[in-house]
């Protein structure tokens, strides 16, 4: 069993760098581009009982993305990373950081509003929210696509092909 203490680079981390944003990446498309939108669709559901759901999806999934962002920066940690992706992760790490620390609590305090009937709803910080996984949403492809290309281009014997071609 390889020390995942070390910082030279193994399989396994390799394979991170590929799962991991794969996985984060079906997570905002699963969460925020699919179930968020249609819970307001169903029947019976309303403003506060879908802003409830809401709440507690998004923590879980913030709560998901935050152990996917340690292990990837884990994975950012062995030698032979390039510095285009070590750059793109920690780009893609402080996106997911201001979305947790800064956005989400403020979207907290306007869904207390709205629960407290304070407030209609409505607000320009969703798109803030919105902007911070279109971020992640781009970021995540082009790191799947540093990752394969990488994990392809350094797999000898595999087509034929030699390595660095």
């Amino acid at each position: 069993m390889a020390n995942i203490f070390s910082t030279q680079d193994t399989r396994l981390a390799a394979g991170a760098r590929i799962l991991l944003p794969a996985v984060w990446l079906g997570l905002i498309i699963g969460i925020s581009l699919i179930e968020a939108p249609l819970k307001f669709t169903a029947p019976g559901i309303t403003i506060p009982l879908g802003l409830g759901i809401g709440r507690l999806v998004f923590a879980a999934m913030n709560w998901v993305e935050l152990v996917i962002a340690v292990i990837l920066l884990w994975t950012l940690l062995k030698s032979g990373v390039d510095r285009v992706f070590r750059t793109l992760a920690c780009g893609l790490i402080g996106v997911l950081i201001i979305k947790v620390v800064v956005i989400r609590p403020l979207l907290n305090q306007r869904t207390d509003a709205v629960l407290a009937g304070i407030d209609n709803g409505g607000s320009a910080l969703h798109l803030f929210y919105i902007a911070a996984d279109g971020l992640l949403i781009v970021g995540l492809v082009t790191a799947l696509i540093l990752g394969v290309r990488r994990w392809v281009s350094v797999r000898p014997g595999v087509g034929g092909a030699a390595q660095g071609d």
